[in-house]
């Protein structure tokens, strides 16, 4: 299984964009180092990806050995290097892109078996604002065990292969890296040239944090052999395990931000349904390491509540506002787009602590199936969803079962939304076509066209999330296996640009037609699904692909304090 994490880090500065991926030719070393940069700049930035015609993967177990995993080179000091620009340029025989670790502040890879399609961050009770090194991390996430549907799959086996997907309940703890100093947040998307020059200077605390013999733990109930770490050897994660069967594929799992231990989970099944997942973090949150080793059975755990959509679905979203208030939209079947398909929104209303009362009455607008939705940050009865018609529709449950403003987005399906808890007026959409927009809904009706759009990525978007710690900066991933981060405080300055490329002509020939408002490049996992934000630690991403997960804290993403009263 091939996990090699590509990226590239573009400087930061309200009037500059600079990107670097450098390729290696290991057969033609350079032994004049590149000059360091200023002080006000991020250096260059590559991560490693393995040639194709390397017979065995770097991580492969020598026989007889333990379950540690070997780890990709990193970059050496001699390496002669250009820039390398994903979907542009290949790989030659003999060439491999190398790592320099100075891209992130921290970052570590892992699998948990089977694939996961969804996962959440849980909000915790270690601090909200958490900057200093060791972290940890508690989160949740769905398996995707399918088989084909094919004669030579038995009805026996399918179902006994359905019975065993399952949630998992995760946590990652000592994970370390370079300290950062806390800068003020920004939640407005004008940007002053003096609030922007202030955040260019590096941060002091190059160094990695490194907290004696302490090693970053994933507890979960897994044979070290699935496992690997990025960047630090004596860092990768160790596993340990708890987890809850769930009946069918998990489409997407979501925690309740108020009381993380409830979350709700989509099933191929049809089914969505409500769990409480308290006994099991109590385990994680009382265990100092990984005390077993194997595959345990899942836990036997009836959910709360369960409610059953005629067809299965994958948008569902928690109220920020109101506790417990929840929603589920279900899905199109492409056999069935043009007919009598179902296309509802349920809204789920909390009768007590434990126990939901669903509307059974739907709300309807949309023309084809409803992919994603988002609650209002500010307020409670107003919510957005997006569907493959191509359409947004803002409602309101207090005006009927009819969107409230309903308008064209995107000239391809809508898979996914994200409305900005900074600013609240922003909505972020992503496409099937690859592109992503911007809208300001204070002028939706008037005018709503976007403030923002960009086509960088040219396959679909796949998930897109908005910081809870800077309003202006948004993550996406797309079906390319890139993850990228935007800031759409960034503009171009080409007289500093071009001084930039003067003092590193002889080192990167960098390209010049990328996006000023592009901040960083993530890549090497295979099939990115979804990305989250940790809302209490300012800077750290987590993503799930087809190969696993990453947790990354890419080096030019200033930390920030968030604003008085944010969720």
């Amino acid at each position: 299984m091939n996990n090699y994490t590509t990226s590239s880090r573009i400087t930061k500065s309200r009037r500059r964009v600079h990107k670097n991926l450098k390729k290696h030719n290991p057969k033609h070393p350079n032994p004049s180092p590149p000059p360091t940069p200023p002080s006000s700049t991020h250096t260059a930035t590559t991560m490693p990806r393995r040639i194709k015609n390397h017979r065995k993967p770097r991580w492969a177990k020598p026989k007889g050995e333990g379950s540690s995993s070997s780890l990709p080179p990193m970059v050496p000091a001699s390496a002669p290097a250009r820039v390398w620009e994903p979907g542009v340029d290949g790989i030659g025989e003999g060439e491999e892109l190398q790592c320099d670790p100075s891209a992130y502040d921290s970052l570590y890879a892992f699998h948990v078996g089977w694939p996961c399609l969804s996962f959440d961050i849980l909000r915790d009770s270690l601090g909200l604002v958490r900057t200093e090194f060791p972290h940890t991390v508690f989160a949740v996430s769905g398996s995707q065990i399918q088989l084909r549907n094919d004669s030579s799959s038995s009805s026996l086996l399918q179902a006994e292969k359905s019975s065993w997907n399952s949630i998992e309940i995760l946590k990652l703890s000592n994970l370390t890296g370079r300290k950062q100093k806390l800068v003020p947040i920004k939640t407005s998307m004008e940007v002053s040239d003096e609030d922007g020059d202030s955040s260019d200077s590096d941060d002091d605390g190059d160094e990695m944090d490194q907290p004696g013999p302490r090693r970053p733990t994933l507890q979960a109930s897994l044979p070290l052999d699935f496992l690997f770490g990025l960047v630090i050897p004596q860092y990768a994660l160790m596993p340990l395990l708890r987890k809850v069967a769930h009946e069918g594929c998990v489409n997407r799992i979501r925690s309740m931000p108020q009381n993380p231990h409830i979350c709700a989970s989509w099933s191929d099944t049809g089914y969505v349904q409500v769990w409480d997942i308290i006994s099991h973090l109590n385990f994680l949150a009382e265990s100092q390491s990984d005390v077993t080793r194997g595959t345990p059975s899942a836990f036997n755990q009836a959910p709360l509540a369960v409610f059953k959509h005629k067809d299965e679905g994958y948008a569902i979203d928690w109220s920020p506002v109101v506790p417990g208030r929840l929603l589920s939209g279900d899905h199109c079947p492409p056999v069935r787009i043009n007919s009598d398909c179902n296309k509802h929104i349920h809204l789920w209303e909390p009768s007590s602590g434990t126990t939901w009362e669903v509307d059974p009455v739907p709300f309807v607008g949309h023309t084809g199936s409803v992919e994603d939705l988002q609650w209002s940050p500010t307020e409670e009865n107003v919510f957005a969803s997006c569907s493959a018609d191509g359409c947004i529709g803002i409602w309101d449950t207090r005006l009927g079962r009819s969107p409230a403003f309903y308008f064209k987005a995107h000239n391809a399906d809508v898979n996914v939304i994200s409305w900005n808890r900074l600013a609240s007026c922003m909505l972020a959409s992503g496409s099937d076509d690859g592109s992503f927009s911007i809208r300001d809904l204070r002028v939706i009706k008037v005018d709503n066209s976007p403030v923002a759009h960009f086509e960088y990525h040219k396959h679909p978007i796949t998930s897109i999330e908005w910081s809870p710690h800077e309003g202006s900066a948004v993550a996406v991933t797309s079906s390319d296996n890139q993850l990228t981060i935007w800031d759409l405080s960034l503009e171009r300055d080409e007289e500093e640009e071009a001084e930039f490329r003067a003092q590193m002509s002889e080192n990167v020939n960098a390209p010049r037609d990328l996006p000023p408002q592009l901040l960083f490049i993530h890549q090497g996992q295979k099939d990115l699904k979804e990305l989250h934000w940790h809302a209490q630690i300012p800077g750290m991403i987590m993503s799930t692909a087809a190969d696993g997960f990453n947790i990354l804290m890419p080096s030019n993403i200033a930390n920030s304090l968030p604003p008085v009263g944010a969720q």
